[in-house]
Order: C-alpha cells, then structure tokens, then sequence
C-alpha cells in the first residue's frame, strides 16, 4: 500500500504547508536527504498554541501539539517531494519544548510526532530522535519540530 493511500485511510487531512517565517527555506534537499526547517503546532481554534508545558500545557496536551506540528513536516515534505510516496526512511526528528524548569516529562511530548511517523510510514517511520527543553521559542510556541528524511527516486 501506498504512504499516500495509507493516509487517506486512516483519515488524516494534510494542512497546507505553512510558510517560513523569515528568509530561509521550508525544505532543503541535498543528495539524497531532505531537512526540514522547524515547524510548530497547527492553529487551535484560529489562533496560535502559545505558552509552556508543566504551566499552559499538559503532557497530553503536548502531544497532541507535537502530532499537530508533525502533521506540518508531512505538509512540507509533500509539497517538497509531491508525494510521501518518496519518503524512503525517516532519519531524525528534534523537537524543542518550551517548558517550566521542573517539567521533565519532553520525550512523552514528542511522541505526539513520533507516534504519528510510525503509524503514516510503518517501518520507514522509526526515526533518531533528540528532544530539548526550552525557556522560549518563537511566537511562545509550545513545540517546535524539525526533521530529516531521506528521499527514494
């Protein structure tokens, strides 16, 4: 089965691609490797997640924050590739959580996106993972991802 039959099947409706938000690239491809500038959450009731895990945001509510910003990797990497089709393997996923300093529990958040790799590209989708706290991100995000693929003829 196809990646891009695969998500028709298990319902998920790819947001367009955002745009960066400065003067770089959503994507670069050299080679065989695709990198993937950092994305955050999707929109929440129109407006952007702002705040930190362990003061605004629970675990849980990270995670889903995370799926959502995964979901914009897959946007970018359509949109790069013109299919997920052409995903070959998902190399490394970094993640920066914008957190309290006593909140510990950053790779459970993750796992919104890892989760979600797994369950679009199977096998393909278990990936290297770094995840990292932070006192800020940009716009008060409460996650921010970034990622490398590598990419099939």
């Amino acid at each position: 089965m196809s990646i891009e039959q695969r998500i028709r099947d298990l319902g998920i409706d790819l947001p367009p691609a955002t745009a960066p938000w400065a003067n770089y690239a959503n994507a670069v491809r050299t080679g065989d490797l695709l990198f993937i500038s950092g994305k955050g959450p999707t929109p929440v009731n129109e407006r952007p997640p702002k705040g930190r895990l362990g003061a605004e945001f629970s675990v849980e509510d990270g995670y889903r924050l995370a799926r959502s910003a995964g979901l914009d990797l897959l946007a970018v990497i359509r949109t790069e590739l013109g299919s997920l089709d052409r995903v070959a393997k998902v190399v490394e996923i970094q993640g920066f959580v914008n957190a309290t300093p006593e909140f510990e529990e950053h790779p459970q958040v993750l796992d919104g996106c890892s989760d979600l790799l797994v369950e679009v590209f199977g096998d393909r989708g278990i990936h290297a993972r770094s995840v990292f706290g932070a006192t800020s991100l940009r716009a008060g995000f409460p996650v921010i991802l970034k990622g490398v693929v590598e990419v099939s003829a």
